[in-house]
Parts: C-alpha cells; sequence; structure tokens
C-alpha cells in the first residue's frame, strides 16, 4: 500500500487537473482536496466521487499511448459498479456490459469499474484478457482454436468448464472476488454477436469458416487514477479491422489463416517472392471489413483510423495538452507508411490516470 503522502500527493495531483479539465472553481477544488486529506489520514485511502471516476477513466483512454482510437475518449460511457462484493454478481454487471456495447452492433465505448484495491478487503480479479474470446485447445501439439487462449482454456477446464472442441468456442468469465477462489460463468449465446467473414470478390473465402465476435472488451489491465488503483474496470471500444484480419487471424501463432486464402485466392506459395502472404494479408482485411459492414457492426479501416488519430493530435495541441504515445503500437501492421503516424515520433512518457498491464507501473 502506499503511503499517506504518496497517496496524498496523486490525489491533490489528479483533482488539480481534473476539476480543472471539469470548470470547477477553486472553492470546490479547496474543498474537495480538504475532504480526501481527512480521509487518507482516517482511513489509509479515499473514494473518487462519480463525477471524478467518470473523467478520470476518459482521461485514462486519453493518455493510453498505445491507442490509436483516443479521439473518441470523451464519449466513453462510465458504469460504476464498486459497490458489488461477490463473483456471481460482478459477473452479472459483466453480461450487462457485453449487452449494452454491443448496443446490435452499434458498439458504443464503454467501461465498468469495479471497487480497487484496498487494504482490508481482497480486491476483484477478472481472469480473462477479453471478456469475449476463444478457446484454444492443444493435443499432441496441434491446437484447435486460439493458441493465445490454450493457458487460459487450462484454467477454465480445471475449474470444471467443458468446451466442444471447436475453433470458435467462447471461454467462460473467471472471477475472483473477496479472496475466494476463482469461480466461472458461462457467457448466454445470445449475448455474444459474431460476424462470419465473406469476401466480396471470392465466394470460397465463406467456406473458410471463420468468424470473429464483434466487441473487444479489455479485462486484463488495472487502471489507475488519483493514486487508487482499480483492478477491475474492463472497456472497450470497437475494432480496427487489422487487429482481426492482420494479426488474430494472419499471425502464425494464432489462426494462421493465411495460407488457406493464398490457396483459395490460386497463389503459388513456393517462394516469398511471389508476396503471397501480402496480397493474403490484404484481402483478409478486405474480407473483414466487408463482413462486418454487411453485419451492421462498427468497426473502422486503419487508413480513417490514423486520419482520427491526426485530428486527435491537433485538438490535443488546440487544448495545451503534450501528446504521448508508442510509435511500435500506433502504427497499424498493413501498409503503415501509408500513414502519418510511421512518418512521426511520439513522446512514450506515461502519463496518469491510465490503463496497466498488472505487472506495469
Amino acid at each position: 500500500m502506499k503511503t499517506h503522502d504518496i497517496l496524498q500527493q496523486e490525489a491533490e495531483n489528479y483533482i488539480l487537473r481534473c476539476y480543472q479539465e471539469l470548470g470547477k472553481t477553486d472553492q470546490e477544488v479547496a474543498q474537495r482536496l480538504v475532504e480526501i486529506r481527512a480521509s487518507i489520514e482516517a482511513s489509509g485511502t479515499y473514494e473518487h466521487t462519480y463525477e471524478e471516476l467518470e473523467h478520470g477513466a476518459k482521461m485514462a483512454w486519453r493518455n493510453s499511448n498505445r491507442c490509436i482510437g483516443r479521439l473518441f475518449w470523451d464519449s466513453m460511457h462510465v458504469i460504476d459498479e464498486r459497490r458489488l462484493e461477490h463473483a456471481g454478481d460482478v459477473a452479472e454487471a459483466l453480461l450487462r456490459h457485453i449487452s449494452y456495447a454491443t448496443n446490435g452492433g452499434k458498439i458504443i465505448p464503454t467501461i465498468t469499474v469495479f471497487r480497487p484495491a484496498l487494504q482490508d478487503k481482497k480486491d476483484v480479479r477478472i481472469w480473462n484478457h477479453q471478456l469475449i474470446r476463444y478457446a484454444g485447445y492443444e493435443h499432441n501439439g496441434t491446437v484447435t482454436g486460439d493458441p493465445a487462449s490454450v493457458a487460459f482454456t487450462q484454467i477454465c477446464t480445471e475449474l470444471g468448464w467443458k468446451g466442444k472442441g471447436t475453433s470458435f468456442d467462447v471461454l467462460p468469465l473467471v472471477i475472483s472476488a473477496g479472496g475466494s477462489n476463482p469461480e466461472f460463468f458461462p457467457i448466454p449465446p445470445e449475448l455474444v454477436l459474431e460476424v462470419s467473414l465473406t469476401h466480396p470478390d471470392y465466394p470460397a473465402f465463406g467456406h473458410l469458416g471463420l468468424r470473429w465476435y464483434a466487441v473487444p472488451i479489455i479485462s486484463d489491465m488495472d487502471m489507475v487514477i488519483g493514486g487508487i488503483r482499480y483492478t477491475a474496470a474492463p472497456f472497450n471500444g470497437w475494432y480496427m479491422a487489422t487487429e482481426i484480419g492482420a494479426r488474430n487471424f494472419a499471425d502464425v501463432n494464432r489462426y494462421n489463416a493465411l495460407p488457406q486464402v493464398a490457396e483459395l485466392m490460386g497463389l503459388s506459395t513456393a517462394s516469398e517472392t511471389t508476396l503471397w502472404r501480402d496480397r493474403a494479408l490484404v484481402e483478409m482485411n478486405v474480407a473483414v471489413l466487408h463482413s462486418y459492414k454487411q453485419a451492421g457492426v462498427s468497426m473502422v479501416d486503419h487508413h480513417t483510423a490514423a486520419a482520427q488519430f491526426q485530428l486527435f493530435e491537433q485538438r490535443e495541441a488546440k487544448c495545451g495538452r503534450p501528446l504521448t504515445g508508442y510509435w511500435n503500437w500506433l502504427i497499424p501492421p498493413v501498409s503503415p507508411a501509408t500513414t502519418h503516424i510511421f512518418h512521426q515520433s511520439y513522446d512514450n512518457t506515461v502519463v496518469y490516470p491510465n490503463f496497466f498491464k498488472r505487472s506495469e507501473d
């Protein structure tokens, strides 16, 4: 746990910035700092108001150096579930998040915040990397499903969950709260909007049987606001097509579908000089964009996303806020040199509030 002085300083730094952005008066700032100081001295911590939590969560998105989609930071819907104590109640809240954020395909940027880590209470932990994710089953060195999920699928199996063994089994939620052992909670199929992939020019593409879920809800990061660490704060925007087409399906350590795409395109894979990987990669992304549009599911292509990020840069400059970013992550994995991001450098300084992997910060 942080010392009172450190927590007090981090709280003060946040309140000053937050209240300035919210247009609060000096008197309101001073009064709030008195309340926080008294709470820290009495209990060792303090509690954010909903307004502070809401704006802090939005700022955490705005400060996320790896995210190209930060233009929409102020549109995030913040759901406060800090009162919940038990894993079953947390699971119900997560299902509500999935339903609300999915919104029939018109995806709403959303974050659900559970109680922070406190000295006298065990924190809430969501074991999933994303709330919705496909299982991976390894047998004799061969993986069915998503290789990135093999270890977590084994955890789910040991807890008693049993999947169907297909390439696209939706994993359950795994939650521990209040010091209890982790429990699994299946996600009702009707809550998981999925998109089957087809291609506008290659009818055979649909025969590959590929599909992906609509909403990427990251659930394995801590959110830190004013010195308070929220260990369960799953959040989502919408997908950029390359996340699915150039990573989930193209990476050799994921679904590795490019050889199949090249085959149906009639490309020779005998030599790298044919650039079969590049051609298949582009058509894979065409299929993803086409399919999500046909299904009415929100998605952005990497060129539009880069243009949106440029507008974000301009708005931040207008507001007098230094821009931070992690170039390695901001450049898209397809044709990065065609975006302005590739040709710029960015300051990767970490600014608070922010999101962190649990081993970071």
